[in-house]
């Protein structure tokens, strides 16, 4: 039974050997890697680092977007013994000293230019009593023919020297192979660091396989799976999904041509299990909103009619629960005019298991996708849990649970409510944060998820938020009431018009919030009404677009107010930011979750606004641009007030 990630990757080649691996998009045509080329790539990959002096024990740092080359690198380290470490490659040079330094890195496998000239920023920063990174290797050789940096060098230079030395030791690799036992460190990844630095998570071969598997047991995963690999490799969930299930089940992983291309290669591929964070879904239904504005009257009418029946059918359906002859023959019909089309256009006709996560889907979203056939749910896990913890059954996926616990995994929760894990997918440690990982790790194994949730009457467990974000209202008419910011926020970004949503209110009064709207679906919805604008600032803070934001926001309060829990959590006033919160301006990780700390400490001036009653404050804020120059934005923004509904009392 294999038990390491190079020994499943020689038992499909034994086994499967010409069956197709990987697949990667380039120059249109999709080209196939067999489980025998990947499993020859690998072991000429090892030969050549091991050549090199990568040796047990060591990091080797991989950055790009999903390239089979880069996957055959992770694998070819983890076959010496070694540990990748994948990092974000959207992120700036700055921030790779950390976690290079920190993991005492000499060894990094790049995709292209892009990412070489952040390697080599990065090798000027580091500190010179350290270690210092002193190979560096790149898969895509374009723009790079003239650089001569000490080290450099070209990805197909490693793999011609490992050849070499595969031919001169031919035991060489499998004697690695076979020295690598389960427990070893088998990848190193790092948190988006909300907070303060990253940490290192330490997982071993045991705790990544083992949960890999667990989930495909749960979902009856087989090697006829179709994945697309399209999000960050460094982030864990994209890893387990493309990286570690994929050689747990033998499926097939699809490595999209370009990050412009996805929607196109979505279509094409037809995933079967498809994996994303509530933002890519939020993305995809509002490009579907952009289009039925374009449409012409009778479709837009049609739409709209088959989707209020969806709505209130089409998620019974899924459960597999009693819905009425009527119902069913005209969900029929709407399945062949509007929801068999609409999935088709989606990429995601072919989907049996589609998952989110990340961070909390509003139930708006949820319901929409499982309305019209497709069997998203939800799981809930982390990078410290090797992802899987809960899962949702079919047929019993709900908008308010992330699911039941899977095999292996226990659940407890303290008095604070906040949930425990206790998982044979636990992290090993956080690398050289003997502190941090004491915080979260007890003596007797059980992981503090910093989440605050409970178990239902079904064995569902339900999150309310983050534990630290759970905050209370203090004084007005809901004194004392619960505020969970991230709920509030989700239920807004169902709107096509609202990109991302920062809600304030914790010991206070009342609930503020700052909105980034959707530049697309808004510039959409402005060029049909003849309103110019000049770009985002100006286009956002339009006074037809702050009405049209209101509308969203009074929706959402009417909303709360049916909640005896949260209708303390309506948003009484709010402004839209003059620009769109980003990760290289630290608002948001690298994940995409907000940074609440950083935000409320930098906008200062805007939440004082807010609860001061000022109807517009000037600021100005300083931005990154992508070339790594610094410019600044400015601009006197608005606040309005919004209506807020008394609590609907429940029947006892």
């Amino acid at each position: 039974m294999p038990t390491t990630f190079a020994q499943l990757l020689l038992n499909h080649a034994s086994q499967r050997p010409e069956a197709a691996a990987l697949r990667e998009k380039e120059f249109g045509i999709w080209q196939t890697l067999t489980w025998r080329a990947l499993a020859t790539l690998v072991r000429e990959l090892a030969c050549g680092l091991a050549q090199s002096g990568l040796q047990r024990g060591q990091h080797l740092v991989v950055i790009g977007e999903n390239r089979p080359r880069l996957y055959a690198s992770m694998l070819a380290a983890q076959s010496l013994g070694a540990i990748p470490v994948p990092l974000y490659q959207d992120a700036v040079a700055g921030e790779f000293v950390f976690p290079i330094t920190n993991a005492e890195v000499a060894f990094a496998i790049v995709e292209d230019q892009e990412q070489v000239d952040k390697m080599l920023e990065v090798r000027a920063l580091l500190p010179a009593a350290g270690p210092q990174l002193t190979h560096i290797w790149f898969d895509d050789p374009r723009g790079l023919r003239n650089y001569s940096e000490p080290g450099l060098a070209p990805l197909d230079a490693l793999i011609e020297a490992g050849r070499a030395h595969n031919a001169a030791h031919p035991g060489f690799f499998d004697a690695q192979v076979q020295q690598t036992q389960p427990h070893d460190v088998a990848a190193m990844f790092f948190t988006s660091g909300t907070t303060g630095n990253p940490k290192g998570v330490v997982h071993t071969h045991a705790t990544l396989i083992d949960r890999a598997q667990a989930g495909a047991r749960f979902d009856k995963l087989t090697e006829r799976e179709e994945v697309l690999a399209y999000l960050p490799p460094a982030w864990i969930g994209q890893n387990i999904f493309s990286y570690a299930q994929w050689l747990a089940c033998g499926y097939v992983v699809n490595c999209p041509e370009s990050a412009a291309t996805v929607t196109i290669d979505l279509n094409e591929i037809g995933p079967t299990y498809y994996f994303a964070p509530p933002r890519i879904f939020e993305g995809l239904l509002t490009t579907v909103m952009i289009r039925m504005e374009d449409a012409g009257r009778l479709k837009k009418w049609l739409f709209h009619h088959f989707m209020a029946l969806a709505r209130r059918v089409g998620p019974e359906l899924m459960d597999g629960k009693p819905v009425g002859t009527l119902d069913r023959l005209r969900y029929a019909l709407g399945n062949l005019v509007i929801y068999g089309p609409l999935r088709n256009t989606l990429g995601l006709s072919r989907v049996r298991v589609a998952y989110t996560a990340g961070e909390a889907i509003g139930p708006d979203l949820f319901s929409f996708y499982r309305s019209i056939g497709i069997n998203l749910k939800q799981l809930y896990g982390s990078t410290e849990t090797a992802v899987f913890v809960c899962l949702q059954p079919d047929h019993e996926a709900r908008s308010d649970t992330v699911g039941v616990p899977i095999d292996g995994v226990q659940i407890k929760l303290t008095d604070a409510g906040e949930i425990l894990v206790k998982s044979p997918g636990l992290l090993r440690e956080y690398y050289k944060n003997p502190a941090a990982t004491a915080e979260v790790l007890t003596a007797d194994g059980w992981y503090h998820t910093g989440d605050a949730g409970f178990l239902d009457a079904g064995g569902h467990l339900k999150i309310i938020d983050r534990a630290k974000d759970v905050g209370r209202l203090a004084g007005g008419d809901f004194d004392g009431a619960m505020f969970a910011p991230k709920y509030v926020e989700n239920k807004l970004k169902f709107f096509p018009y609202v990109k991302e949503a920062v809600a304030i209110g914790d010991r206070r009064a009342t609930v503020c919030a700052f909105v980034n709207i959707d530049f697309e679906a808004v510039g959409n919805w402005a060029e049909k009404r003849n309103l110019p604008y000049a770009g985002y600032t100006d286009l956002a803070q339009k006074p037809e677009v702050y009405e049209l934001i209101r509308e969203c926001v009074q929706k959402v309060n009417a909303d709360l107010a049916l909640d005896e829990m949260l209708a303390g959590s309506q948003i009484s006033r709010f402004l839209i930011l003059h620009k769109e919160l980003d990760a290289d301006d630290g608002e948001l990780t690298r994940t995409r979750k907000v940074r609440r700390g950083f935000i409320a400490e930098r906008y200062q001036v805007l939440v004082d606004a807010l609860y001061d009653g000022a109807s517009h404050q000037y600021i100005e804020t300083t931005v990154k641009f992508e070339d790594g120059r610094s410019g600044m934005v400015a601009a006197d923004l608005q606040i309005v007030d919004t209506a807020v509904f008394p609590a609907v009392r429940k029947a006892a």
